[in-house]
């Protein structure tokens, strides 16, 4: 696996469920990914037994369908296991083992990152106060004049 760095971003480690060991059943994963943004060059965190539960990229059929025959890449390693997403696509998850069927499956939609623009030079995001502009104003004038003058 690469890892991304995104100008002007590094990537997030999303904990997948909202904690630790989270990969579980009765954990709304629709509800929680809907309070997070994912980005290409992102990391998933999936935490769980992995005697009980395994995590499964399936496309988008089977996991509307909890088929967990046939899946794209089985990412189960040793219960602490990550997946970077390396593409802006939609990403679908699931627990196979019959948990899929109690809510244990995941669907997201990865973006590519929108670039940071640097601030200008005279924006207000450059000075973050009109006092500390006019500050810095009146430096730049003295060592104007001052420069003029030697």
């Amino acid at each position: 696996m690469g890892h991304f760095k995104i100008e002007g971003r590094d990537p997030t480690l999303h904990r997948v469920g909202g904690g630790r060991y989270t990969w579980a059943p009765k954990v709304n994963f629709t509800k929680w990914a809907s309070h997070e943004h994912f980005y290409k060059g992102d990391w998933l965190y999936f935490g769980f037994d992995k005697h009980v539960h395994n995590v499964l990229e399936v496309n988008k059929t089977n996991y509307e369908n909890c088929i967990d025959t046939g899946f794209i890449e089985n990412i189960t390693r040793g219960g602490r296991d990550v997946f970077q997403l390396s593409e802006a696509r939609p990403y679908y998850f699931l627990c196979g083992r019959g948990f899929c069927f109690q809510g244990m499956k995941l669907a997201i939609n990865v973006e590519e990152p929108t670039p940071a623009l640097p601030p200008t030079a005279f924006s207000n995001e450059a000075f973050p106060s009109s006092r500390m502009s006019k500050t810095i104003l009146i430096v730049l004038l003295f060592t104007v004049l001052a420069w003029t003058f030697i």
